[in-house]
């Protein structure tokens, strides 16, 4: 079937693809954020999630090694560089500036959530990683995108608070607050274990 420019219709127009909900974990460093990160990664896959994520990189560090193949076509001029293999594929590409969390999205379609590590200035849902021993001041105490706080001490910012080791609750938190649904065939493996 051929399609011209001006013979789109609903019923042969693709079908859109829904973005996943986005919450960011912030915090200073020393706080945790890559350790709740991973705790809540595994709590939500655990329960049949598809989890996907970003880590934001403020400093500008590559992603790709010297020596590596890879590393050598960006090198020599290629604007985007796919890594492919059986089990994964990686994305190396060139930006005229920074990629807000939401504008990475769109790559993840099919995903259940997508958690962000940093952003803490975003205008975007953010769960805050607050440890009193970092001697730090709160990231984003009074911020109107706070969802929730993780801390090693009881704080009172007007959102739930969670302890450092209740990451049970924090996954139910997030469940029930993005309204979260687990993929038939995750649900079918987890009832069969």
């Amino acid at each position: 079937m051929n399609l011209k420019d001006n013979d789109i219709s609903p019923e042969n127009a693709r079908p859109a693809l829904s973005l996943p909900p986005l919450v960011c974990i912030v915090g200073y460093a020393g706080s945790g954020k890559t350790t709740l990160m991973v705790d809540l990664i595994d709590g939500l896959a655990r329960r049949g999630y598809r989890v996907g994520t970003i880590k934001h990189d403020s400093q500008g560090g590559r992603v790709d090694h010297p020596g590596k193949d890879s590393f050598r076509h960006k090198a020599a001029g290629a604007a985007t560089s796919i890594i492919s293999s059986p089990r994964q594929v990686a994305m190396v590409t060139d930006v005229e500036q920074e990629q807000r969390p939401e504008d990475l999205l769109g790559l993840m379609a099919g995903m259940d959530i997508v958690m962000a590590e940093g952003y803490k200035r975003a205008p975007l849902p953010k769960i805050e990683v607050f440890r009193s021993a970092t001697g730090k001041e709160a990231a984003c105490r009074g911020d109107a995108h706070l969802l929730a706080v993780v801390s090693d001490t009881a704080v009172d910012w007007g959102v739930p608070c969670f302890a450092m080791t209740d990451v049970a609750r924090l996954v139910d938190f997030v469940v029930r607050y993005f309204g979260l649904r687990a993929h038939q065939t995750a649900d079918l493996k987890l009832t069969s274990s």
